[in-house]
């Protein structure tokens, strides 16, 4: 009952706070009219292919294919305060022939987010970021309505100046099994082509080898996304998932609206359990390449 009740409040309060900077943007202009204009919409796809593995202590292997579609939309409410609108599709295949654990043929997400940023106060060069994300998580496009998440993320930006960027703040899970998560990073640009952007999201360091092609190395923080799937005829079973990569690949800017890049590298500590305690797969360890197009207009 104490962990429901705070699940409420937690949702109650981003509701609140969320209004409260709506009526907050005025305070916004006079910082946002020295910044540039950022693309008004962008879409972000990639496929990521994962070659079949065995698993720990049980024969049989597996083998996935993750792949994702996003669509953003920023503009400028009331013409001052910034909001980006977005619609992710999060799709996982799920090739297994293990014979001792039930596994979707598939897992599936759908998520709606809406992101906001106003100054903190009246600290210099600092702001706050809320984010929140409606979202179903399921082992089909019949989502129940069991499936539905609200996470959050809310942190601060810091630009001491021209070169740096601090990110610190908290991620909320609500009925997740790990509800909060930190948020810690920053971004580096010591000159025109070299960038290291260390956030939670997609870290990763860039070089800039001419105006169209960069190289760079990425990685990604330990994923634990969670589904409600059937498992033996048995519906809204928690399924979690987590990987954690590091690999490096090219990118090129075809022009100042697409730009594609291939990458390849190593993916570790892979784990698909039922929360419940009935069925566990440690996947070895192995290699992934992925192919990612980005469009902004």
């Amino acid at each position: 009952m104490i962990i429901k009740c705070a699940r409420r409040i937690v949702i109650s309060l981003s509701i609140i706070m969320f209004t409260l900077i709506l009526f907050s943007f005025n305070s916004y202009a006079e910082t946002e009219n020295q910044a540039e204009d950022k693309p008004s919409h962008q879409i972000d796809s990639y496929v990521r292919y994962i070659p079949s593995r065995s698993s720990d202590a049980m024969s049989g292997k597996i083998e996935l294919i993750e792949s994702d579609a996003k669509y953003s939309y920023e503009f400028k409410a009331f013409d001052k305060l910034p909001v980006k609108l977005s619609l992710d599709n999060n799709y996982i295949s799920i090739e297994n022939s293990l014979d001792s654990v039930e596994l979707p043929a598939h897992l599936v997400g759908l998520t709606t987010d809406i992101e906001t940023t106003v100054p903190f106060f009246h600290f210099n060069r600092t702001y706050l970021r809320i984010g929140i994300s409606p979202s179903f998580y399921a082992d089909d496009w019949d989502f129940p309505s069991s499936s539905f998440r609200i996470p959050q993320r809310y942190f601060l930006v810091y630009q001491p100046d021209s070169k740096w960027t601090f990110l610190y703040g908290a991620a909320v899970y609500p009925d997740f099994e790990n509800e909060v998560s930190p948020i810690l990073g920053f971004i580096y640009k010591p000159n025109d082509k070299l960038a290291f952007n260390i956030i939670p999201e997609r870290p990763n360091i860039t070089y800039l080898l001419n105006d169209r092609m960069s190289l760079f190395a990425e990685g990604s923080t330990p994923l634990n996304s969670e589904f409600e799937v059937t498992r033996d005829n048995t519906k809204n079973v928690v399924l979690r998932y987590k990987e954690t990569r590091l690999g490096g690949g090219i990118k090129f800017k075809f022009n100042q609206y697409i730009q594609s890049s291939i990458s390849a590298g190593g993916i570790f500590n892979r784990c698909l359990k039922y929360r419940d305690g009935q069925g566990k797969v440690n996947i070895k360890d192995g290699l992934y390449t992925e192919f990612r197009i980005e469009v902004k207009t």
